[in-house]
């Protein structure tokens, strides 16, 4: 009895390489900073994550393979979403384009 409990636990217990989910290269960034708001945007969209400091080379975001597409999308989409609020004017500036023009004159 002993030899077939041994024999399934060891068929039950999948392998470490089975198990470990291969990460994938997404992008590369130069500060530790920029590398965990990336981490954070990718956790709060269910994407697992992981970073890695190389040093002068920078700083690695690493996907497993499976999300890089939706990884890509959802950085994507944060970059664009960034970039429209680049160009939104300021409140200073609103005063400069005239700030009273919706103001009736009645």
């Amino acid at each position: 009895m002993d030899q077939e409990n041994s024999g399934n636990q060891s068929e039950e217990k999948p392998a470490a390489e089975d198990t470990a989910e291969k990460h994938v290269l997404l992008v590369k960034v130069d500060d530790m900073e920029q590398a965990e708001e990336y981490k954070t945007l990718l956790e709060v969209n269910d994407i697992p994550v992981s970073i890695a400091d190389e040093g002068e080379k920078g700083i690695a975001i690493m996907v497993p393979e499976e999300f890089v597409d939706d990884a890509y999308i959802v950085i994507e989409s944060q970059d664009a979403y960034d970039d429209f609020y680049d160009f939104a004017p300021d409140e200073e500036e609103d005063d400069d384009l005239g700030g009273d023009l919706f103001e009736d004159d009645f």
